[in-house]
């Protein structure tokens, strides 16, 4: 069949499918409904037989209630068994709804502190997840951590800020001054016999060889070095913080991990966690590593760069 003049093919088949859609979209709104109506109806179908059926449904009940009482009533011990059963049924139906109650009380508090996932240390799974869930958070987004050593965190390929710092964004990074008292004591307190000062400076050293490779492909990284012993592990992956506390002789992988989301509520702990990173970064007393020309930056409050030093000699350190 010919077209009339003057009308292109093209908008003939445009129509055509618009037609089409259109027709598609009121037949299934049609369909939707009929099923309503459908459900509505056999609701009401349902409850009507249920009421129905009622009057005959009790009197079987009460017949057969009946005709089993008359063998029971006079067996003291099934009768004796039977309340001692219902009796512990109701016990433990009772402890379940309290312990439940409780659950739900203290998972509401978590959720108004903003915290939104444990990880305990015992499990594997949990483990799994959480550097799945770190690899999520942090992808094309900034990342900021404060560590130790920073060496089982990203250094180690099976850290969990391994592939995180290689595919964010922006990575802003606090480690251990190697020279540090804050490092030795740190070192020293660990019952690890296999934990020594000496590995504590070759780890940090190793981070930061990690960190001037990343430098290197062009990826936005800066590395901070602190001098006091380690108090908070903080991981700011976009709008989430994963938190651990250093503890004192103890491995803080050993340690919970708590994840806090940043939302709408005032009450949520990611601000303050979010604060404490930013206090610390901006610290004038806290010198940045050029990792293109291993220097400190010693910066003052407006932030503006005040004097630079080499990194003191680590010849010796472990005799601090």
């Amino acid at each position: 069949m010919k077209l009339p003049k003057g009308v292109a093919p093209g908008k003939v088949i445009e129509s055509a499918a618009r037609f089409l859609s259109g027709l598609g979209l009121a037949s299934l709104g049609v369909v939707k409904r009929c099923l309503s109506i459908v459900y509505h109806v056999a609701v009401v179908a349902l409850s009507a037989g249920i009421a129905l059926s009622l009057p005959a449904t009790v009197s079987w009940i009460a017949q057969h209630f009946l005709a089993y009482w008359s063998l029971i009533e006079n067996e003291k011990i099934f009768l004796v068994a039977v309340e001692i059963t219902l009796a512990v049924l109701l016990i433990l139906f009772i402890n379940y709804f309290g312990a439940g109650w409780r659950d739900r009380k203290f998972s509401r508090m978590a959720r108004r502190a903003g915290m939104d996932y444990f990880a305990s240390p015992e499990s594997l799974l949990a483990q799994r997840r959480v550097r799945r869930l770190k690899e999520r958070q942090g992808f094309a987004k900034d990342v900021m951590v404060i560590a130790s050593t920073g060496f089982r965190t990203f250094v180690d390929p099976k850290g969990d800020l391994h592939n995180v710092l290689k595919r964010c964004r922006e990575a802003k990074i606090m480690l251990l001054d190697p020279s540090s008292e804050g490092a030795v004591s740190r070192a020293k307190s660990m019952l690890d016999p296999g934990v020594t000062v000496e590995s504590f400076k070759e780890q940090i050293q190793q981070s930061i060889e990690f960190l001037k490779d990343l430098k290197a492909a062009q990826k936005n990284v800066r590395l901070k070095l602190y001098r006091d012993p380690p108090f908070l592990k903080l991981e700011v992956l976009g709008d989430y913080v994963w938190v651990r506390h250093y503890h004192a002789g103890m491995d803080v992988r050993l340690l919970p991990e708590y994840l806090f989301v940043h939302n709408q509520n005032l009450g949520s702990l990611y601000m303050p966690f979010y604060q404490y990173f930013l206090i610390r970064w901006e610290a004038p007393e806290i010198p940045e590593y050029d990792l293109d020309a291993d220097e400190l930056i010693f910066r003052d409050r407006r932030g503006n760069p005040a004097r630079r030093e080499p990194l003191p000699d680590l010849v010796g350190w472990v005799d601090q």
